[in-house]
C-alpha cells in the first residue's frame, strides 16, 4: 500500500479544518505552481496555542500532513511548537512515500511561519535562525511529484 492507515485517515478524515477569524498568528507557504499551500491558523493564550485550524489545497498526503502538524501542536507552548519537524510529522503518520515527503516539510514551515505572525504582530523578540524562510524548494528543482 501506498499510503498509511494514518495517512489515509488524516486524508479523508482531517482534524482541525477551517479558518479562525480572529486568529493571533497566519501562516501560509506553499507554491501555487506545484500545487500545494498551507495555511495555517493559531489562537494563543499566555504563549499556549489554544486553538488551531487549516486551509490546505494539495494532495492527500499535504492535507494529511496539515492534520497531523495541527494535533501535534495543539495545547502545547510556542517553544514545543517551534520544535516540531517535518520527520515528527512523517513519523506520526507512519511514513510518506518519498516523493510526497515535502508535504510534512510545508506543514513544519506553516507552523512556523505562524508562530513568526504571532511574534511579528505582538513585537516579541526571537531568533531568526528559528524561522528559515519558507521555500517550497522541491518546486524549483524538479522533484515535485505532482
Amino acid at each position: 500500500m501506498l499510503y498509511s492507515e494514518k495517512v489515509m485517515d488524516h486524508f479523508l478524515h482531517p482534524r482541525n479544518v477551517g479558518v479562525l477569524e480572529d486568529a493571533d498568528g497566519v501562516g501560509e507557504v506553499g507554491n501555487a505552481k506545484c500545487g500545494d499551500i498551507m495555511k495555517i491558523y493559531l489562537k494563543i493564550e499566555n504563549d499556549v496555542i489554544t486553538d488551531v485550524k487549516f486551509h490546505t489545497f494539495g494532495c492527500g498526503s499535504a492535507i494529511a500532513s496539515s492534520s497531523m502538524a495541527t494535533e501535534m501542536i495543539k495545547g502545547k507552548p510556542l517553544a514545543e511548537a517551534l520544535e516540531l519537524t517535518n520527520r515528527a510529522v512523517a513519523e506520526a503518520l507512519d511514513g510518506l512515500p518519498a516523493h510526497k515527503l515535502h508535504c510534512s516539510v510545508l506543514a513544519e514551515e506553516a507552523v512556523k511561519a505562524a508562530v513568526k505572525d504571532y511574534y511579528d504582530k505582538n513585537g516579541i523578540a526571537y531568533d531568526v535562525r528559528q524561522f528559515p524562510a519558507a521555500s517550497c524548494a522541491h518546486c524549483s528543482d524538479g522533484t515535485c511529484g505532482n
